[in-house]
């Protein structure tokens, strides 16, 4: 062997010991724990979904996946935290639907959903259930729909507050349908699903979990389901695109996103861990107590059905006089 040859050989062979590490590393990820910033407090319907999955995750990435709930804003406190935080993978965002949506009604925010974050995995959905007060001379979801339309403006319906999911779908259900009703908002779904087994207001979009107990013990009226499949947990119920209007879909969504700049193999890797926690069967057990469905989207799609869902609720904040409170 030449003197050549050899030194090209050593060259090479350093070469490869350096880069060996930095490859290594990334095979690695995670080498310690991961934060899970989620935007709402703990005990909640999403923070118990969140937290049982992050669980399952720590479990499949081999190290902790812990959740940090900072409250507040509608969830931009903890929108802005990540979309701030390093890009290296160890802080993450459980986000909701509510990100879609912050955008039109809060003119100000700090951050930009659509440059600022990157998708990682759509998650869950948290369907929402078209629902009656009982007084309501009502039988079905095409006999109330005939009474909202031959009484225009003289329904009301409860939300969980203004600019709530709960709100903003109702307004897209009246404008799809061309019918009026007068918004009654209540600070959360506890006080306005009471109010609607009272017959204080007259209907609801309500989450599945808030509303399944209250129709199973008929105190409230079900009517449809917001999703686009009827639920095993509600199998009478149409859905709102059979009986209400055709290809309409609405339901409190949630995911994983990332700061912006990850590296893509990071954004893979934790992708991949989502879709095989989401195929386990306890974890599955844990969201359907909760009321939620298991709806799993890679990145690309993800961040494609959030582009869409960014312009339709866009669209209701501009049409109507949406005041957060």
């Amino acid at each position: 062997m030449t003197k050549r040859i050899s030194g090209m050989l050593l060259a090479i062979g350093c070469l490869a010991g350096l880069l060996a590490p930095t490859a290594s590393a990334q095979d690695a990820y995670p080498t310690k724990p991961v934060r899970l910033v989620i935007g709402f407090a703990a005990g909640g319907g999403t923070d118990v979904i969140a937290r049982a999955l992050a669980e399952r995750l720590g479990g499949i990435l081999g190290q902790p996946v812990l959740l940090d709930n900072k409250a507040g804003a509608n969830g931009n406190i903890a929108g802005e935290i990540v979309a701030k935080a390093q890009p290296d993978g160890y802080t993450l965002l459980y986000n909701t639907s509510s990100i879609v949506i912050s955008p039109a009604l809060y003119p100000k925010l700090t951050y930009d959903v659509t440059k600022d974050l990157v998708p990682v995995s759509m998650t869950a959905n948290l369907p929402l259930v078209l629902v009656a007060a009982k007084k309501l001379d009502v039988r079905s979801a095409q006999d109330f729909v005939g009474y909202l339309k031959r009484n225009p403006g003289k329904l009301n319906y409860a939300s969980a507050g203004n600019g709530n999911i709960t709100h903003l779908s109702t307004l897209l259900m009246l404008q799809s349908l061309g019918a009026q009703a007068t918004h009654v908002p209540y600070r959360s779904e506890a006080p306005a699903l009471a109010d609607l087994a009272g017959g204080q207001v007259d209907f609801y979009l309500a989450t599945a979990p808030g509303a399944i107990p209250l129709i199973k013990d008929d105190r409230i009226r079900g009517l449809a389901v917001g999703t686009l499949e009827r639920m095993d947990t509600l199998p009478q119920l149409p859905t709102m695109s059979e009986a209400v209007v055709k290809g309409l879909e609405v339901g409190a969504w949630s995911g994983i996103m990332a700061p912006a700049g990850t590296k893509p193999e990071i954004i893979q890797k934790l992708d991949a861990a989502i879709a095989t926690a989401l195929n386990d069967k306890a974890l599955l057990e844990k969201f359907a107590a909760q009321g939620a469905l298991p709806r799993y989207m890679p990145s690309a799609r993800y961040g494609a059905y959030m582009h869409d869902e960014l312009g339709r609720w866009v669209q209701i904040v501009k049409a109507n006089p949406v005041k957060i409170d």
